[in-house]
């Protein structure tokens, strides 16, 4: 497709293809549930196959490592086997990783683990893209409603885990592997597209452009806000259990304030894109997203522990704000559909290597300091560093622009 073509396109308001529309949501909620399901069920992993805390944090920080190993190549099989021919493939590979993961055996265990994460990768990367080019009029309602169904379940599957492994006696390897129907539903889901593959064309101005988005100031920001933003999900998700239970606050509780930040973020994932894309510029919705996330890493460092759900609260808000601004900065930022695949591999294979590394280097600060508080104070300029960057982002430009 040509950018003329495309941007033709735009111009044309068609009826939603709610085919289309449920198989897109149905991709998304399998992109987080076997990711979060995982944590919950660590201590019961290690216990069962006799493997050390560091190899245990393995089985979440593998799949992070995958994002970022093959989310620069998603755009390059796109435009060679088509988008939906790519995610279904992707869909098998994430089907047959989550049941792999659940096989006895510690070979099994990872390599499934790698799978699934290879999988979910190549569907973070083309979701923005195909949205791009079959919704261009809807792309922030589309984007909320993907990332609504992405968050949903991912907040779904950390809350039953445990009891899907104790009081249904699925234990951990039942738990983790029924994520594999709804995997395998979305495929059967999915199929009716076939019918209208197609390989994308790259133009002379696509293959410049692919050239030079590594040296574009404003791919960069928006890599970088993606990155950040990533990072403090991430740290928060894997820390803010332990940092409670210092603070004196028993495991249940710390536990479903964990599922209160994962709540809170879910209207915001759904509003905050089709505010953004009505805004030429989304300068406030990123100084808005900065404020939340800083005031809400202040409050855990500083503040008492009964606003501690607030604070949590605020976080999760920071998060779904930040996440849905990153989603849209692929489709805003960019012309064309190969453009906003390219943008998006871009930023979330560094982005997501961020988000490996943070939680290391976050637990790595607390035990050379013996405290929480330095790791806060560094997720304090982070979330700083995302207000700059972001602010960058949100500007009404392309990133093929002079």
């Amino acid at each position: 497709m040509s950018l003329q073509q495309e941007q033709t396109t735009k111009s044309i308001s068609k009826p939603l293809n709610w085919l289309l529309v449920f198989g897109v949501i149905c991709i998304a909620a399998n992109l987080r549930a076997p990711l979060t399901s995982v944590g919950p069920l660590v201590a019961s992993i290690r216990d069962d196959m006799g493997i050390s805390n560091t190899l245990a944090g393995m089985i979440t920080t593998l799949p992070l490592l995958a994002f970022a190993i093959l989310s620069p190549f998603a755009p390059t099989l796109a435009r060679r086997f088509g988008i939906e021919s790519v995610l279904l493939g992707a869909m098998g590979l994430l089907t047959i990783g989550i049941f792999l993961r659940s096989v006895s055996g510690i070979v099994t265990l990872f390599a499934g683990t790698a799978l699934l994460g290879l999988g979910i990768s190549v569907c973070n990367v083309l979701l923005p893209s195909l949205i791009k080019r079959e919704f261009p009029d809807r792309i922030g309602l589309m984007t909320g409603m993907y990332s609504v169904g992405m968050n949903v379940c991912g907040a779904i599957a950390s809350g039953i885990s445990v009891p899907l492994s104790r009081h249904l006696g699925l234990g951990w390897k039942g738990a983790l592997g029924c994520w594999a129907i709804l995997a395998f539903f979305a495929i059967l889901v999915w199929l009716p597209q076939m019918r209208n593959r197609h390989r994308q064309t790259t133009t002379k101005a696509g293959s410049r452009q692919k050239g030079n988005l590594w040296r574009s100031p404003l791919a960069w920001q928006v890599t970088l806000f993606m990155g950040l933003q990533s990072m403090i999900f991430y740290v928060i998700i894997t820390w803010l259990p332990e940092i409670l239970r210092e603070r004196g606050i028993s495991s249940d509780i710390a536990g479903w304030l964990l599922f209160l930040m994962q709540v809170a973020l879910l209207p915001v994932t759904f509003i905050v894109p089709i505010i953004a894309g009505r805004m030429k510029s989304q300068h406030l919705l990123v100084l808005i997203t900065g404020g939340l996330f800083f005031v809400g890493i202040s409050g855990l460092c500083f503040g008492g522990s009964s606003w501690i759900p607030l604070w949590a609260i605020f976080l999760g808000m920071g998060g779904g704000c930040s996440f849905s601004l990153a989603m849209m900065f692929f489709g805003l930022r960019t012309h064309t559909s190969h453009e906003a695949a390219e943008l998006s591999g871009m930023a979330q294979s560094f982005g997501y290597l961020l988000a490996a590394v943070g939680p290391i280097l976050f637990g790595a600060l607390h035990d050379a300091t013996h405290s929480w508080t330095l790791p806060l104070i560094a997720l304090m300029v982070v979330s700083v560093l995302i207000l700059l960057f972001g602010l960058g982002a949100a500007r009404d430009r392309y990133v093929g622009a002079k």
